[in-house]
């Protein structure tokens, strides 16, 4: 409820907030499924179910020495089921906080701009990184397999934002 002096009162903060930390955790849910069936069908495509997971979480858990040589990886449910915890986690974080942006962005439209712009710079520094700090997942993983599991977790994500955020307004 609004007060007299047009403030939120405690209550009415809370049921915002985890308003707008749901509606983030609904985006990331959403983002991280699109990416691990993204390369779940590329796994398949290529005759090797939970190649990439494994790799990954063995890059993740052991370092990126430990895929010298990625076809030589046996698929390891234990990898794939810890890579998944860690990577559906970050995606809850990244769909909380990004949650958190669009509410301000939405009580002012200049704030936008500037979120979209932090959203490209961050896919750019992903790529960047990974070019630098996991060269081996980039032999076995293409940066183009890379950069479309990101547009289809971006697409995923935005359409759970995009049904409470139609008449959002971005301006620069």
């Amino acid at each position: 409820m609004v007060s007299r002096t047009g403030t939120m009162d405690s209550a009415s903060r809370d049921r915002e907030l985890v308003a707008v930390y749901g509606e983030g955790i609904r985006a990331g849910l959403a983002g991280a499924a699109a990416i691990a069936v993204w390369f779940f069908v590329l796994d398949l495509l290529h005759g090797r179910p939970l190649a990439t997971p494994t790799m990954l979480g063995t890059a993740v858990f052991h370092g990126a020495d430990a895929i010298a040589e990625p076809s030589g990886l046996r698929p390891s449910l234990e990898m794939v089921l810890s890579f998944t915890w860690i990577h559906t986690l970050v995606f809850v974080l990244f769909g909380m906080a990004a949650a958190w942006l669009i509410g301000v962005a939405e009580r002012d439209s200049h704030y936008g701009f500037g979120i979209l712009l932090l959203f490209a710079i961050f896919q750019s520094c992903f790529i960047f990184a990974c070019t630098l700090f996991f060269e081996p997942v980039l032999h076995a993983l293409t940066w183009q397999a890379i950069v479309v599991g990101n547009l289809l977790a971006t697409v995923a994500m935005g359409s759970v934002f995009w049904r409470h955020h139609q008449h959002m307004l971005v301006q620069p």
